[in-house]
């Protein structure tokens, strides 16, 4: 007998659907904060930068990051 779909999401740890769900609720932040036209706040070398619309990187699917 072939595991359902619910047994293969069982064998994969919780950790690995935690950061999937984190990767894609930041995703979802930066993108409303290009359309709203509101910088982002980072952290770099130490202290907190806002980042303007115009430089924020949207990321893609793949992986990969282009700006837009």
């Amino acid at each position: 007998m072939e595991k359902g779909t619910f047994e293969k999401k069982q064998s994969i740890p919780l950790a690995f659907h935690a950061e999937v769900a984190l990767k894609e609720a930041v995703a979802d932040a930066i993108a409303a904060h290009r359309r709203a036209g509101v910088p982002i706040a980072v952290w770099r070398y130490g202290e907190v930068v806002k980042v303007p619309v115009d430089q924020i990187e949207v990321r893609v699917k793949t992986g990969t990051s282009v700006r837009k």
